[in-house]
């Protein structure tokens, strides 16, 4: 059973600088990031919407990275930036092959 009690505690990653060359790979993720998202909703029955609604399973937001308002983007980045920063953290290095 959930309660409203529930305190999300993600690690602490402020402390993380990422470096230059994972600067550019955000971007990269926060793309897949929402591939990943709208196929898993695809696959779900959703479709484009110009306003979200649930029961009719229509999402403004499945639409090509490139055309998602400026702040869907910076959330996708946002995503991208803390995963890659939690990696860091955890003492995992990222190299390009």
């Amino acid at each position: 059973m959930y309660t409203n009690e529930y305190r999300p505690a993600p690690m602490d990653t402020s402390e993380v600088v990422l470096p230059k060359a994972l600067q550019e790979l955000t971007e990269q993720m926060a793309r897949n990031v929402h591939e990943v998202w709208a196929q898993t909703r695809i696959a779900q029955g959703w479709s484009y919407g110009p306003e979200r609604d649930d029961a009719a399973k229509k999402h403004p937001c499945l639409i090509p990275y490139e055309e998602l308002p400026e702040a869907e983007r910076e959330y996708d980045r946002n995503t991208a930036v803390e995963t890659i920063r939690l990696i860091l953290k955890l003492g995992f290095t990222i190299e390009r092959k």
